[in-house]
C-alpha cells in the first residue's frame, strides 16, 4: 500500500472528526433532554477514542492504541452507570 495514500486518507479524516466533534458539542450543550446530552457526550468520547487510534497509526505510536482502549472502556462503564441512574434515579446501588 502506498504510504502517501494512507497519509492523505488520515488527513481527510481529521476535518470530518472535528466537524462531528463540534456537532456533538452543540448537541451536548443545547440538547432538549438529559438523554440527548448524555448520548452526545458518549458519541464525542467514542469519536475521541477512534481519533486517537487513527493518530497512533499516523504517528506510529502504539501507546495511543492502549490509551484509546482504556478510554473506550471507561466510556462504556460510564454509560452503564448513567443508564442505571436514569432508570432508577438513585446513584450507587
Amino acid at each position: 500500500m502506498d504510504p502517501s495514500l494512507f497519509v492523505n486518507v488520515i488527513l481527510y479524516a481529521i476535518p470530518i472528526y472535528l466537524t462531528a466533534f463540534t456537532l456533538y458539542a452543540v448537541r451536548a450543550v443545547k440538547g432538549p433532554t438529559i438523554p440527548d446530552s448524555v448520548l452526545a457526550i458518549d458519541s464525542m468520547s467514542y469519536d475521541l477514542a477512534a481519533f486517537m487510534a487513527i493518530l497512533s497509526i499516523l504517528f506510529k505510536s502504539p501507546i495511543l492504541i492502549a490509551v484509546a482502549i482504556v478510554l473506550a472502556l471507561w466510556i462504556f462503564a460510564l454509560d452503564i452507570y448513567v443508564a442505571k441512574y436514569l432508570e432508577s434515579r438513585e446513584m450507587g446501588e
